[in-house]
């Protein structure tokens, strides 16, 4: 190897060591822990200061994220088919395991501190123990899972299957499955809403269905942009990504009407909301970046950077904590 590619090497990996020591604690703003696909990263941001403060190793291409009510970080890693939990002030890896098939989405069952991860491959979510990883039991559920959630009561579990166009919702605490719902064209991101509905986005159909978890109705279907990803709520209003064309539409929760689009980044993704539903996240694939929007003015508050690639698929938000 030439000297000058060990040099540049060594010092990105300085460079790293000590962004990955710069502990989030002590910071009064939200953190973002966003996957950074491309880079094989995670990238730690305040949301406050608008500065990254620790950039962690994660190799594998990581892009799923589950973040825990007491700072745990979940990551999964598609391309090394491996899920991670780490320490979020150090970024240390607690526990890992290697799952044979396809992993891709994840969310975590704080109430039974469980995690739910999903397979591409085999049509099954894999349930997890998630303090040491070991698997403890697997959900069959359509073709290409992809997104998953759990509503704010822990009573439900949402699961989508992109390539069979439905949705799964079983009870969590007994593991069974109350409904399997059609949606729109290839399901992928969902949530639910603090209200108990569940939103999914449909990549394919350039919808949103609005889904009742308690009698499995369809409650609306609601256009939005070119391809839509991901989805958050804030200030009353339901926040969703649209990948192909660089915006975030917005939807009214009372009247389930698209209200507007927000120009962000390239190729935005993941998206999440502020513990105080003022702020929306999104992160922009394509772009390296973060963007920050003022839920009530539908404004872009500011712009941060990221590694590379970053996805971010989950809740990937933490409280700060002073």
């Amino acid at each position: 190897m030439l000297w000058w590619l060990v040099l540049a090497r060594l010092r990105l990996d300085a460079t790293l060591l000590i962004l990955a020591l710069a502990a989030p604690s002590g910071v009064a703003g939200d953190i973002a822990y966003v996957t950074c696909q491309n880079g094989n990263t995670l990238s730690v941001l305040d949301l406050d200061s608008g500065r990254e403060i620790a950039r962690w190793s994660v190799p594998g291409q990581p892009a799923g994220i589950a973040v825990s009510a007491n700072g745990e970080v979940f990551t999964v890693a598609p391309d090394s088919k491996t899920v991670r939990r780490h320490a979020h002030d150090t970024g240390a890896v607690l526990a890992e395991v290697r799952l044979d098939g396809g992993p891709m989405g994840i969310a975590h069952d704080p109430q039974r501190d469980r995690l739910f991860v999903s397979d591409w491959y085999n049509a099954r979510t894999w349930v997890l123990d998630a303090v040491s990883l070991e698997v403890i039991g697997e959900l069959p559920v359509g073709t290409a899972p992809a997104g998953l959630d759990l509503s704010d009561d822990g009573r439900f579990l949402a699961i989508a299957g992109r390539d069979a166009n439905q949705v799964y919702i079983f009870e969590v605490d007994s593991l069974e499955l109350r409904h399997q719902l059609d949606v729109g064209t290839r399901p992928f991101g969902l949530r639910f809403a603090p209200d108990g509905r569940l939103f999914v986005s449909n990549v394919g159909s350039n919808d949103v269905s609005v889904l009742d978890p308690v009698s499995g109705g369809l409650l609306a279907t609601v256009p939005v942009g070119d391809r839509p990803y991901g989805v958050t709520f804030a200030a009353g209003r339901a926040f969703v990504s649209n990948q192909y064309e660089d915006t975030v539409s917005v939807i009214s929760l009372d009247q389930l009407q698209h209200e507007a689009k927000i120009a962000v980044g390239e190729y935005p993704e993941g998206i999440d909301s502020t513990a105080d539903r003022q702020t929306v996240v999104v992160t922009n694939w394509f772009e390296n970046t973060v963007t920050l929007i003022d839920a009530n003015t539908l404004s872009v508050i500011k712009e941060l950077q990221t590694g590379d690639g970053p996805r971010a698929f989950g809740d990937f938000l933490l409280e700060g904590k002073t």
